[in-house]
């Protein structure tokens, strides 16, 4: 059974701290393009007020979530319980990406972990809450966060990453342009 709310409570907040992952799903506008479905780790996930939740996004090998958001803002983040008592959350809303350039970064930064390769956050104001129950979900136990993306981040250092994020985040995998692509191209 699903119950819909209208935003995140004190109950949701503590049940998403508690995650060691979460998911974002996003499509583009044409029907033939493709969705994305991302697993998302490493401690990055903050509510930051009952309707509004950010990501740290880390560098990776494509950009499919801002440019999905650039075009049309629709984005799903869904978290479900691998121990403990069953439940699946969704968090639907509209999102923008936020890059280190912009002037709210400093105050939206300090409010996640010291990452290396982060490359943006993602907002996402929250427009429907829906929990569901999760009982098919096996319970599962976390061994240990993965670590390598961490250490790859680290050792490209920031202007390797900037020369990667360049090449490789500029376009998705439909052509549509990402925040990292110049805007006349």
């Amino acid at each position: 059974m699903s119950k819909v709310l209208p935003a995140l409570t004190p109950e949701l907040e503590a049940f998403i701290a508690e995650q060691a992952v979460f998911f974002v799903a996003t499509g583009p506008l044409a029907a033939e393009g493709h969705l994305n479905l991302s697993p998302k780790g490493q401690d990055s996930l903050r509510v930051l007020a009952p309707d509004l939740v950010g990501y740290l996004d880390l560098t990776g090998s494509s950009n499919e979530t801002a440019a999905h958001l650039l075009e049309n803002g629709r984005i799903t983040l869904m978290l479900c319980a691998f121990h403990g008592q069953p439940r699946i959350l969704r968090l639907h809303g509209h999102g923008r990406v936020v890059l280190p350039t912009a002037p709210n970064w400093p105050d939206l930064i300090r409010r996640f972990p010291p990452l290396p390769g982060a490359r943006q956050i993602i907002l996402v104001q929250v427009t429907r809450v829906s929990v569901s129950c999760g009982m098919a979900v096996p319970k599962m136990q976390l061994d240990e966060p993965r670590m390598e993306l961490l250490a790859w981040a680290e050792r490209k250092g920031p202007e390797g990453l900037r020369e990667y994020q360049a090449r490789h985040n500029r376009r998705s995998l439909d052509n549509l342009p990402t925040p990292f692509a110049p805007a006349a191209e």
